[in-house]
């Protein structure tokens, strides 16, 4: 499945408010991380924890595709992500890593929530502000 560039621009700025944001608060989980939460809390209230742990599912599935760094990525029966690691920022996207493949995971949830919510209650799920952060 491709995705539009714009869902990658938009992973990748969510991941950098994040990494940012951090640097002050003296994180104890990477960026790619508390994006990936902040969009599970906000999806488990809507389609509970089954309905988003199905597109978390699918989303890693599709991204394991592209960044085969994913592979020891799992999720969790509540939603949450476990082992991923090192992807405190984003990274070029010539490097497999943990960074950009979280970004790569990041951006396959958002085209899976483009495509089965459409783009209003997807962009109003993420209320993103001028830079980029989920509220």
């Amino acid at each position: 499945m491709t995705t539009p560039p714009q869902l990658r621009n938009l992973a990748n700025r969510l991941v950098v408010y994040e990494a940012a944001v951090s640097k002050a608060s003296a994180p104890v989980e990477s960026a790619v991380a508390r994006v990936y939460e902040k969009l599970r809390m906000r999806l488990s209230a809507l389609a509970g924890v089954a309905g988003f742990q199905s597109l978390a599912f699918r989303a890693l599935a599709q991204a394991r595709s592209e960044a085969p760094g994913l592979r020891l990525v799992e999720i969790a029966a509540d939603g949450t992500l476990k082992g991923l690691v090192g992807a405190e920022s984003p990274v070029d996207s010539d490097n497999d890593s943990a960074g950009e493949g979280g970004i790569v995971l990041i951006e396959r949830l958002l085209g899976l929530l483009l495509i089965f919510l459409g783009e209003a209650l997807t962009l109003n799920l993420g209320r993103v502000n001028t830079i980029g952060a989920l509220r």
